[in-house]
């Protein structure tokens, strides 16, 4: 599954960035690194950028670039 995928409210783990050469090292140089967690949290009225939290700040991105990140998505806790 890849970023542009979630939906709001969604959280999931990074797990691989695609691309190569300054893209690449873009999106890691804004935080999106292996084993990060992410979370959607709303998109613009055409779908596009779409607002994600990161490690404590609000990030923005182009659909285009968040299909270069491949996630898993978050288990919520089963423990009662």
């Amino acid at each position: 599954m890849t970023l542009d995928q979630l939906q709001a409210g969604q959280a999931a783990v990074i797990r691989h960035i695609n691309g190569q050469g300054q893209i690449r090292r873009r999106l890691m140089d804004m935080g999106l690194t292996k084993g990060a967690v992410i979370e959607m949290i709303k998109s613009a009225p055409m779908g596009d950028p779409i607002e994600y939290r990161l490690r404590a700040y609000h990030l923005s991105l182009r659909k285009s670039e968040a299909s270069a990140v491949e996630i898993e998505l978050n288990q919520p806790d089963t423990q009662p």
